[in-house]
């Protein structure tokens, strides 16, 4: 894999040549093989509960679609491929429309706490529940009310990391509720060994 190099057409290097950035990036697509994903984005992968796609429809337009579901609902299925469980929508079927005709997606992850990135480019296979038990019992949520409509399937064909500039750091009402959480049991803490005190000099 070599995002870099799949990335960048002839018109964007010529652009890149004009701004000064040529060289810089030239070397970059040397030493940017990388051989599938590794821990790191795999991690990072798993954690995320929402993910942005873009499609490329007949209309000669590109299509953007939110995923969303629990946490983790993005699932490695290999070193190149990751997978989910398409829930029942609107029911416009867009993206899949799009993919099937032209499998290629482009995939951003965003993790607003950390302030990063994973891009992605890959290819999209959609797949029906019925006839695929195993791999739906391998890319289905636990503990998640949903509908299933099919399956996405993405084999990855290359992917970058974006720098964290411009990222403004935003959390989930569940993550907010977790600081607030040990900052009350704390207080409740300090509260009873204040109580404790009291009642100990009283008793002097």
């Amino acid at each position: 894999m070599n995002y870099q190099e799949l990335a960048f057409s002839d018109a964007i290097k010529e652009i890149q040549e004009k701004k000064g950035s040529r060289n810089s990036y030239a070397r970059m697509e040397k030493m940017s093989y990388t051989d599938g994903l590794t821990e790191q984005e795999m991690a990072f992968i798993e954690s995320q509960d929402s993910f942005y796609m873009a499609s490329y429809g007949e209309n000669e337009f590109p299509y953007i679609q939110h995923r969303g579901g629990p946490q983790g609902f993005v699932k490695i299925i290999d070193a190149n491929t990751i997978g989910i469980v398409d829930f029942v929508g609107n029911r416009q079927y867009i993206s899949a429309g799009n993919i099937s005709k032209n499998p290629k997606v482009a995939i951003i992850m965003v993790s607003y706490p950390q302030r990063a990135r994973l891009k992605i480019y890959a290819e999209a296979q959609i797949l029906d529940v019925e006839g695929n038990n195993a791999l739906y019992e391998k890319l289905k949520p636990e503990d998640y009310k949903f509908k299933p409509e099919q399956m996405m399937v993405f084999k990855i064909k290359a992917y970058d990391w974006n720098c964290p500039q411009h990222i403004t750091q935003r959390y989930t009402v569940a993550e907010i509720k977790e600081v607030f959480d040990l900052q009350k049991k704390h207080i409740t803490d300090l509260e009873q060994q204040i109580k404790d005190l009291e009642a100990l000099l009283s008793k002097k």
